[in-house]
């Protein structure tokens, strides 16, 4: 969990979608006239900084140079990594995580990622991989995300890791035993795209919203009655939804590993940055 009150004072930050180990457009959108103007910046990662991309390595050591100035909260491709590097998941064929498991500085980068938060608030504003469910709070949220953080920060991390895989539950129940409940709260934070009216994941269903999609799912944050309606939440994770700007929900995964491009949005007037891709990998190799 991480949290800071709202300051009026607050120095610019500008939150960055998912990168995938594209370090080269990470670099042009840092080198950009709009972002270097603010000479006090903070950065927001939405997660998944590493995997699909060349750079994973370089990506990362990056971020880690920022320091206090970044903010990076896990993704699901993060959540591999880790899990990779613990021996509990093997690589699969579309990863580019070789270059950080063979670097001389491995086992530093391991120890920095799982430090990372879950989720991270400040001044309204939601700052999580993939989204949230419909019936938590936002301090609820918060705790969860406490709770699967001291998990990954203990010294039974490894063990921790290998209870992660797996679709089920897929709808949250007080009293659910601390394996089902470390999985669910995982695939909310950084798998969810699509639930039912009752707040049900869908994790298999990966398009846009929209005619593809089965009539009874819907995007998580339109779920009626969501609890955290009054709070901007963003994210990343969702490429085929791509941007989106609502009062209540701002999406900024625009595809960068597919060739699309790498956005980035200052929080205090929504100004927008985009940088063009190479594609990486193809669509569906996920």
């Amino acid at each position: 969990m991480s949290f800071s009150p709202a300051s009026p004072l607050a120095p610019p930050t500008w939150v960055i979608g998912d990168i995938q180990g594209c370090c080269s457009a990470l670099d042009q959108l840092l080198e950009h006239s709009a972002v270097v103007a603010d000479h006090d910046a903070r950065f927001w990662f939405a997660g998944d900084i590493v995997n699909r991309g060349p750079r994973s390595l370089d990506t990362v050591r990056r971020i880690m140079d920022m320091g206090n100035k970044a903010v990076t909260v896990l993704g699901n491709h993060d959540l591999n990594l880790l899990a990779v590097a613990a021996g509990v998941r093997k690589p699969g064929k579309s990863d580019t995580i070789a270059d950080i498991l063979g670097a001389p500085d491995a086992d530093e980068i391991i120890e920095w990622l799982r430090h990372r938060p879950m989720a991270h608030y400040e001044q309204n504003h939601l700052l999580v991989h993939a989204g949230v469910l419909a019936p938590w709070t936002l301090k609820q949220t918060m705790t969860l995300a406490a709770e699967v953080e001291h998990a990954l920060q203990s010294r039974h991390w490894r063990q921790h890791l290998e209870k992660m895989y797996g679709n089920e539950p897929d709808r949250w129940r007080d009293g659910l035993g601390p394996n089902k409940r470390l999985r669910i709260v995982i695939n909310a934070l950084t798998r969810i795209r699509m639930c039912d009216v009752k707040g049900r994941m869908d994790l298999s269903y990966k398009n846009a919203p929209g005619s593809e999609a089965p009539d009874y799912l819907m995007p998580w944050f339109d779920v009626p009655d969501r609890a955290t309606q009054n709070t901007t939440i963003v994210f990343g994770h969702w490429s085929t939804l791509g941007l989106m700007i609502r009062p209540d929900a701002i999406c900024l995964d625009t595809g960068c590993v597919w060739g699309g491009k790498l956005t980035a949005l200052r929080l205090s007037d929504r100004k927008l940055v985009q940088i063009d891709c190479i594609s990486h990998q193809t669509p569906g190799s996920a």
